[in-house]
């Protein structure tokens, strides 16, 4: 997500957003396959020249410079789904430049999912960061590497949420689950609709070894890519009556009673968890009983296998 310097500014554009496609949009049970960009999303901050379009819509590219990031949102809040696109990062040296596909409330004690990706130095593995807020309480980042070059080619991000977990994709691997148990109930967003966003910012105080590598301008402009986005999930703006995919009953869409991973995912998980985590949010000391730890927890809990 967007960090504090760039959150005041991003906040009032994005509940200006809100409020402009609350009454357009306000609940239904339809998803968006594959969609076009503007049919999907808004611009939500960066110069006209900083957000190129593909002729046929499907396909875009963020950039920053020295002055500014980019960014957008979804029209649409989505209330459970599984919500993905596919980014082909930055390049070369992009230590301190910060990629995001993240989802967000866009509300006080907000509830939020996130992928970070951390530029790194030339030939250094970029690094995955993944977040968790829930009524305002965050500070459960992982990281990993992943096990191939993000900016050579386009890969597949998913959130996969419903009533019963959370699940972050890396293609169709999964990387990250948190369990809708007794012990995590507490913590588990399921009643706000989020907005999708994403966006190309300057995190060089923090993001890349702590802030020690800071973005090279010469390379500038950094650009990220995306296309194939593929909202499928309940739009629903949080005005009752709410539709009927928001009921955990619901069972029209697959996404809706995919209650659990299945043996092959529970092997991927581990063995993405085994082989590229390099941080765990409670192995710094934090609780993780809110995620449920049978689920996974970065030990060899399935027989190791390779995706």
């Amino acid at each position: 997500m967007a960090r504090p310097q760039q959150m005041s500014a991003m906040w009032i554009l994005g509940l200006m957003f809100a409020a402009l496609t609350a009454s357009a949009y306000a609940q239904s049970t339809n998803t968006l396959d594959t969609t076009t960009f503007d049919e999907a999303f808004n611009v939500l901050y960066g110069a006209d020249n900083q957000i190129e379009r593909s002729m046929d819509g499907r396909a875009v590219s963020l950039s920053m410079t020295e002055l500014t990031g980019s960014g957008f949102q979804s029209k649409d809040t989505y209330l459970f789904g599984q919500l993905s696109m596919k980014l082909k990062l930055v390049p070369g040296d992009a230590a301190g430049v910060v990629v995001c596909f993240y989802l967000h409330t866009m509300t006080e004690n907000h509830d939020e999912f996130d992928f970070e990706f951390l530029g790194n130095k030339s030939g250094e593995p970029v690094i995955l960061q993944t977040n968790i807020y829930a009524n305002g309480n965050g500070g459960r980042e992982e990281r990993i590497f992943l096990w191939f070059d993000p900016a050579e080619k386009f890969h597949t991000y998913t959130v996969l949420w419903n009533h019963n977990q959370v699940v972050f994709y890396v293609d169709s691997v999964p990387i990250r689950v948190l369990r809708n148990t007794p012990q995590s109930q507490s913590f588990y967003p399921k009643v706000r609709p989020m907005y999708v966003f994403s966006s190309i910012w300057n995190g060089d105080d923090w993001a890349t070894r702590g802030g020690l590598d800071k973005v090279n301008w010469t390379n500038a402009p950094f650009l990220a890519h995306y296309k194939d986005f593929k909202m499928n999930g309940c739009v629903y703006n949080g005005v009752d009556p709410a539709p009927d995919c928001v009921s955990p009953f619901y069972s029209t869409t697959w996404w809706s009673t995919h209650d659990e991973l299945n043996a092959v995912e529970l092997r991927k998980l581990e063995w993405v968890r085994s082989n590229y985590m390099i941080y765990d949010y409670w192995d710094g000391g934090k609780d993780s009983s809110v995620e449920d730890i049978s689920s996974f927890n970065g030990r060899a809990l399935y027989p190791s296998a390779a995706v």
